[in-house]
């Protein structure tokens, strides 16, 4: 039994001719350059999913008296918005 299973993948031409000249271009191979775009869409539809989760979880009211509250210390130097 094979440890990695295998997944025929049909894509558009163009997608694959495009998909192909982006992994000759980085030294990979065409599986290594799909598996790691659908890591990535993995990792941020986990991501926006997590945020989702701790946004209904926020105390808004807690958060604004923190933003209002007394107290603390201006700005230092380098602390600008660029």
């Amino acid at each position: 039994m094979k440890a990695t299973p295998t997944y025929p993948l049909r894509l558009p031409r163009s997608i694959k001719a495009a998909v192909e000249r982006l992994a000759r271009e980085e030294g990979i191979s065409l599986n290594q350059f799909v598996s790691t775009a659908v890591a990535e869409k993995l990792a941020a539809m986990n991501t926006a999913v997590y945020f989702a989760e701790r946004t209904g979880r926020a105390d808004l009211d807690a958060f604004r008296r923190l933003l209002t509250r007394q107290g603390g210390e201006p700005p230092r130097q380098g602390d600008e918005a660029v």
